[in-house]
């Protein structure tokens, strides 16, 4: 009887690894795309779980911080199989990425290309990505005069003082802004979910997350290790992102930019890259870690940054029905993502905008790339050919 149990278990996550690395080597377009490929295989063709519970499940991602659609691909793991499933569903969607952008930063590192014109263009594409990102967040997250004096008061805030300690600070702020303007205003939520994972495992989850928020930093300084102020750089850029991929980019070149980890340039153009692979844009972390310490780095880099994405959904899976019914906590969130909205303008000016459109092609090479992504809907993989293409032919003039 238990060799059937195991047997139908291993079924279930070959299952689940197969369903969600074919996801990973197909999904373009970010987040919001993926969300879309999930719907269509997971509710309309495998029949794993019902229109309202992905509702729910997609509604518990956005709520925490941290990659929604990793963290929803996540969760119908879980669904089907509890936590193990939940990690294999987690490597099948992550993988095909990570493995691309650890090997396109052994490639960088192999050859001189410091000047060359396709990495100017891959730079070029990052300013495009993040025009896009701004423009698509603003609707949904600032509708309101309220919501945009969050968001000035963000850009400012981080513009001034370029400081990890400043994003977490304004994040800090506005939840306590938008918990008190928007805490009776804020829309309730009806429905249940039901998941595999029992509370004590969620109270274990989300105590490691925290545990590892704060002792982290202590551990760092008291150590001086190298790897483990790696770890803590990662942990805590994934552990302070609202509002998807794009967000983490100013929380990570603060990190190792002015601290001379990576330089200006291979930072943006790895993130360029990055938009050209199908998956999470948090495998960036793959190509940072490559970068900075081989493929060992690489792979260290990706499960420091996931981590707390995984440690936060299966934590928060069985208390997200009372989580979600309070208004005040709704309120909170409202204004953390006005604050992230925020930032990422703050990013996109400095350090996107200032090192990568130097002169009056770049922005006409920008500007093309941004129609190519916002009106004529292309495929993020031909933006970035294209990018890179035509960061070929600039240098040419």
């Amino acid at each position: 009887m238990n060799q059937k149990k195991s047997t139908v278990s291993f079924k279930s996550l070959l299952e689940i690894f197969i369903v969600s690395i074919r996801l990973g080597l197909t999904s373009f377009g970010g987040p919001i795309a993926h969300l879309g490929y999930f719907h269509e295989e997971y509710v309309r063709r495998k029949k794993w779980m019902d229109e309202k519970s992905y509702a729910d499940l997609v509604a518990l991602a956005q709520f925490l911080p941290g990659p929604a659609s990793s963290q929803v691909g996540i969760g119908i793991g879980a669904m089907r199989a509890g936590v193990s499933g939940g990690i294999v569903s987690f490597i099948g969607f992550t993988l095909p990425s990570v493995i691309a952008l650890i090997l396109f930063a052994l490639l960088l590192q192999s050859f001189d290309v410091s000047d060359a014109g396709w990495l100017k263009g891959l730079k070029i594409v990052a300013v495009a990505v993040v025009a896009h990102a701004v423009l698509g967040m603003a609707k949904n997250l600032a509708p309101d005069l309220k919501r945009k004096a969050i968001v000035l008061f963000a850009l400012i805030g981080t513009l001034f003082w370029q400081t990890a300690f400043t994003q977490v600070g304004v994040i800090l702020i506005a939840a306590l802004i938008g918990y008190i303007l928007y805490k009776n205003t804020a829309e309730t939520t009806e429905g249940q979910m039901q998941f595999p994972i029992t509370k004590k495992v969620g109270t274990a989850c989300l105590v490691l997350f925290f545990g590892f928020l704060f002792f982290l930093p202590i551990l760092r300084e008291v150590t001086g290790s190298y790897w483990v102020a790696m770890f803590d750089s990662f942990y805590r850029a994934g552990s302070l992102v609202f509002g998807g991929g794009h967000v983490v980019l100013p929380l990570l070149q603060q990190e190792f930019v002015p601290t001379g980890w990576l330089s200006e340039e291979a930072f943006l153009a790895g993130y360029g890259a990055t938009q050209a692979v199908p998956g999470p844009l948090f495998t960036f972390a793959a190509y940072l870690g490559t970068v900075m310490n081989g493929w060992i780095g690489g792979l260290f880099a990706t499960f420091a940054i996931f981590l707390p994405a995984f440690l936060l959904i299966v934590g928060a899976l069985p208390f997200w029905d009372t989580l979600r019914a309070n208004r005040k906590v709704k309120g909170a969130i409202m204004g953390v993502n006005a604050a992230v909205l925020g930032i990422l303008i703050s990013a996109f000016y400095t350090p996107i905008w200032t090192s990568s459109i130097i002169e009056a092609k770049d922005f006409a090479l920008a500007a093309a790339l941004f129609s190519m992504l916002a009106y004529w809907k292309l495929p993020p993989w031909l933006v970035v050919v294209t990018g890179a293409l035509g960061g070929s032919l600039l240098a040419l003039f």
